[in-house]
């Protein structure tokens, strides 16, 4: 898959000297860990901490303004009308681990909508990121993703998402303690799987925040990664805040838990709940579930068939309902078929301190705006979701709710996603990323030819009149 990676192997058994980044006296003990030290005794998912250079580390473009632990700049790092440019270079050593890393848990593996890929958690590996022509050093860089990561590799396109962390290896190199990129620790590089317009996500999530619902900033970036052969253009990018780090400081008051459910108990259905399954972010040290796990009684309780308003009451109690029923109003209407009622992932739940309630965050939406797969998509009034769905379908039971899910998605389709307002933002971000899409070069593509880039344009644009129509027809308006 990797035509490099034979001589970097080769090369490995000859005892080339590793190098972390930039760094070219980095120790040897490397060679003897590309395969086998992937558990490290400080970081199950770095297996670099073993080296140290505490000592060899120059940091020459460090200022407190650029590096150091301050407010996130938000207009700086997810500017709208401009696109991000990001240089990574990784010492060929380092990469060849990652590259080793994806080998080791992909090959082979048939890919699929909710493929499950165990406890992997890919390998960091170091870097230096270049922007505007300065460096931050030894910056953690690892692949991300589920069966969309699968479904890259095994179609051989070498345009991977991946996950930055700024002071990942920090305790290796305690002179980048607390490095951020503009305030921001981690970063997100999401590759736009499958979506030739390499808009999508970046527009969804912005929809969800402009209609009130908490989401990442995302902008448009171009990605070149040097792994030692020269740097090679990885394509148009969608850049993406990672919700347990600025996402939750900036819209909540910290110290709550942050769940990332996957599996079954994502679901929330009769019998499913687990708390394996009910993966924290936060908190992690504390076993306490009890705010999941009244979401859960909640929902399941008796009263909701015999005393809907006691139900109701005891719900709201723990969990932000009306939140939901907005994120799930413009989901349906936007069409996005990752997500929950078809797929167990792609959300955060996160306990506000200052509610007690457990609030909905959206997470991953390259595959919005399309008719779906194989497991199509949910219809706006939601008739084809069984019980196994317990948060719609119980919700949309109730005519409460349903009536309120109907005055969201009215709301959503008249005030938010007009064809008005979403064509002349598919015209502006078009001209904006264009010419990098255009200039996209196999294996770094999931492009055919450049056509696909203006015909993808041209089908988000028809895509938001239908869908307005079918929302006003499907109220009766």
């Amino acid at each position: 898959m990797f035509p490099f990676r034979i001589i970097f192997i080769f090369a490995l058994f000859f005892g080339l000297t590793l190098a972390g980044c930039d760094d070219s006296s980095s120790s040897t003990n490397n060679v003897n860990n590309v395969t086998n030290n992937v558990n490290n005794v400080n970081n199950v998912n770095n297996v670099n901490n073993v080296n140290n250079n505490t000592n060899q580390l120059e940091i020459p473009d460090w200022t407190e303004a650029t590096h150091g632990k301050i407010d996130p700049d938000y207009d700086l790092v997810f500017p709208q009308e401009a696109m991000q440019r990001f240089e990574i270079i990784v010492a060929p050593e380092q990469w060849a681990i990652l590259q080793q890393d994806l080998d080791d848990h992909l090959a082979g593996t048939q890919g699929g909508p909710g493929i499950d890929l165990g406890d992997w958690e890919p390998v960091f590996v170091p870097c230096t990121v270049r922007y505007n022509g300065r460096d931050w050093y030894q910056v953690g860089i690892r692949v991300k993703g589920n069966s969309s990561l699968v479904a890259t590799y095994n179609m051989n396109i070498e345009k991977f998402s991946f996950k930055l962390d700024f002071d990942e290896f920090e305790d290796t190199w305690p002179q980048i303690q607390d490095q951020r990129f503009y305030g921001f620790k981690q970063l997100n590089l999401n590759n736009g799987f499958d979506d030739r317009s390499v808009i999508r996500e970046r527009v969804a999530t912005g929809l969800f925040r402009e209609f009130g619902l908490v989401a990442a900033h995302t902008a448009s970036a171009t990605v070149t990664i040097d792994a030692g052969d020269g740097p090679v253009f990885h394509g148009v990018y969608v850049l993406v805040e990672e919700v347990d780090n600025t996402v939750i400081s900036r819209k909540f008051m910290e110290g709550g838990n942050l769940y990332k459910p996957d599996g079954r108990a994502a679901t929330f259905g009769a019998g499913t709940y687990l708390e394996a399954e009910l993966v924290k972010k936060t908190n992690e040290e504390l076993a306490d579930y009890s705010d999941v796990h009244a979401l859960y009684d909640a929902l399941h309780a008796s009263s909701r068939t015999v005393d809907a308003a006691a139900w109701r009451a005891g719900l709201e109690a723990v969990f932000d309902v009306p939140t939901f029923l907005k994120w799930l109003a413009a989901n349906t209407v936007i069409q996005n078929w990752d997500s929950y009622g078809l797929m167990t992932h792609n959300y955060y739940l996160y306990n506000d301190p200052a509610t007690s309630k457990l609030t909905w965050i959206p997470w991953d939406h390259n595959e919005a705006f399309t008719d779906g797969k194989d497991r199509g998509v949910l219809t706006l009034g939601l008739d084809e979701v069984g019980a196994q769905w317990p948060l719609i379908r119980y919700l949309i039971d109730d005519p409460v709710y349903l009536e309120a899910y109907k005055a969201y998605m009215l709301q959503f389709a008249t005030e938010v996603f007009t064809p008005e307002i979403m064509v002349a933002r598919y015209t502006q971000l078009s001209a904006l990323v264009r010419e990098d899409a255009v200039a996209e070069t196999a294996p770094y593509t999931f492009m055919r030819a450049p056509a696909d880039f203006d015909a993808a344009i041209d089908t988000l644009k028809t895509h938001v009149q239908t869908r307005q129509d079918l929302v006003l027809e499907h109220l009766g308006l």
